[in-house]
C-alpha cells in the first residue's frame, strides 16, 4: 500500500489573511498537519499544493514535497479541492509511479491526531479501498434546524423531531475537513469525494475535528493549545 499525502494551501484568505503560515503556538498552521503525517511508513510522500513561494519554503523545511507552485487559475476563491487534487496526484504518478490511495489533510484541522491517521488509513485497507471521511459529532442536531420563508418558521427536516427530547435523537455527524481519503481511480471517475460508499472515521473529541475557518476559531485553537500547556506542566 502507498498512499499520497497532499496538502493544500494557497496564499489567500479572506477570513485569516495570510493563515496557512501564520504561527499556531509556537509552528506555522501548515506545520501542524505535515508533523501529523510524518513518518507512516504507508504514506510514500507529503506533497503540498501552494501558489506562495514563503509557504512552500515552510513546508519543504517541515519535511514536505514542494516540487512547484500552484498554478494560477488552482488558486482562486472558486478553484475546487478535487481539481488541485488531481492537478497534484497526476503530476505525482507520472513522475513517481501509482499510489493506492490518495490523502487530503486540510490545514486547517490542525489538532487531528497520527493515530487518527492511521485508522482512517486502516479502515480505507479494511474496506478494500472504499473512500473514508472524517466526521464529529453534529453541534446543532438537524431535527432540531429551521428554516425561515416568508417570516415563518418550518422544521428543516420533515416530521416531528423538533419535539423530540435530546436523548431520544438519532446520532448526527458532519463532515469536519479534518481527513478525505480516496482511490486515484475513484476520485478521477467521479470527480468528487462523496461517493456513494464512504466510510466514516468518527472523530469525538471536538478539538481534533476543530476546523478553523474565522479569528473565533482561530482564538479557540490557542485557548486549547494553553489549555494543554498547563495540563501537561501539571503531570
Amino acid at each position: 500500500m502507498k498512499i499520497l499525502a497532499i496538502i493544500p494551501a494557497r496564499a489567500g484568505s479572506k477570513r485569516i489573511p495570510h493563515k496557512n503560515k501564520r504561527l499556531l503556538g509556537e509552528k506555522p498552521l501548515i506545520v501542524w498537519s505535515i508533523d501529523s503525517v510524518k513518518g507512516i511508513s504507508v504514506i510514500g510522500d507529503i506533497l503540498v499544493s501552494t501558489d506562495d513561494s514563503e509557504i512552500a519554503d515552510i513546508a519543504q523545511h517541515a519535511g514536505a514535497l514542494v516540487p512547484w507552485l500552484r498554478p494560477a487559475e488552482l488558486a482562486t476563491d472558486h478553484a475546487d479541492s478535487v481539481s488541485v487534487v488531481l492537478h497534484a496526484l497526476n503530476w505525482y504518478e507520472h513522475v513517481n509511479g501509482e499510489v493506492e490511495g490518495v490523502l487530503l489533510l486540510q490545514p486547517t484541522s490542525p489538532f487531528r491526531s497520527r493515530n487518527t491517521v492511521i485508522n482512517g488509513i486502516q479502515l480505507f485497507t479494511d474496506g478494500g479501498g472504499r473512500t473514508v471521511i472524517a466526521v464529529s459529532p453534529a453541534a446543532s442536531h438537524p431535527l432540531w434546524c429551521f428554516k425561515v420563508e416568508n417570516n415563518k418558521m418550518e422544521p428543516f427536516v420533515t416530521g416531528s423531531g423538533v419535539t423530540m427530547r435530546s436523548q431520544d435523537l438519532p446520532p448526527a455527524f458532519v463532515v469536519n475537513g479534518a481527513l478525505y481519503l480516496i482511490a486515484p481511480h475513484v476520485l478521477r471517475q467521479t470527480s468528487s469525494f462523496y461517493e456513494n460508499n464512504i466510510v466514516p472515521l468518527v472523530m469525538n473529541d471536538p478539538y481534533e475535528g476543530l476546523d478553523i475557518d474565522t479569528e473565533l476559531d482561530w482564538q479557540l485553537a490557542n485557548t486549547y493549545l494553553h489549555h494543554r500547556a498547563v495540563q501537561e506542566s501539571a503531570c
